[in-house]
């Protein structure tokens, strides 16, 4: 059941996303399309209660809840900056804006930009353990608590290879193709 709200939420996220940056771009209701851009996080707090109601009515602990609170997290903590990305690509097909320059990071740039998307990550597993552990809390049982243990060892690992890309990044950043801004702009154009 669980892991039907999550692939719901999961649908209802691009959906409601989609339908905010046609709303703003297509019909150019902006007001409207913010009214439901700012739903998007309300699809969160709809698997959080679904979970919570689940475990509460006497669901068995598995993995699965556990996955909703690693989908909680990674909403949290990615949500904003995938939303944003969306409204760039928006803007330049269907609002006829610039086209989004694509990211072509060398040294202490790109090794700080990774840094900084380690930091989200550690963001989300943080937010998924807090809501892990309160999951815990909600049924009261360890021995049950098992499957939502392993669930937190999931996002320490992926903290753990995340850190190890951002290292790599780090330590081999990379150099610049030396071609000029607008230069790469034109070579990745279509």
């Amino acid at each position: 059941m669980i892991v039907a709200f999550i692939l719901a939420a999961e649908v209802a996220f691009w959906v409601v996303l989609a339908a905010g940056l046609a709303v703003r771009y297509l019909l150019r209701r902006r007001r409207a399309s913010t009214v439901l851009l700012l739903a998007v996080p309300l699809i969160d707090v709809l698997l959080l209660a679904a979970t919570a109601w689940d475990l509460r009515d006497g669901g068995e602990p598995s993995y699965t809840h556990g996955l909703a609170a690693l989908y909680l997290g990674f909403t949290v903590a990615y949500g904003h900056s995938v939303i944003a990305w969306a409204d760039r690509h928006a803007a330049h097909r269907l609002g006829g804006g610039p086209r989004p320059p694509k990211l072509e990071l060398y040294g202490r740039e790109r090794s700080a930009y990774e840094w900084r998307i380690w930091t989200r990550t550690l963001l989300a597993a943080a937010i998924a353990v807090v809501v892990i552990e309160a999951m815990i809390l909600l049924i009261d049982d360890a021995d049950a608590a098992s499957p939502l243990r392993s669930t937190e060892g999931a996002a320490a690992r992926a903290v753990g290879i995340h850190a190890l890309v951002a290292l790599y990044y780090t330590i081999w950043p990379g150099k610049a193709s030396g071609l000029t801004p607008e230069e790469a702009v034109r070579r990745n154009e279509p």
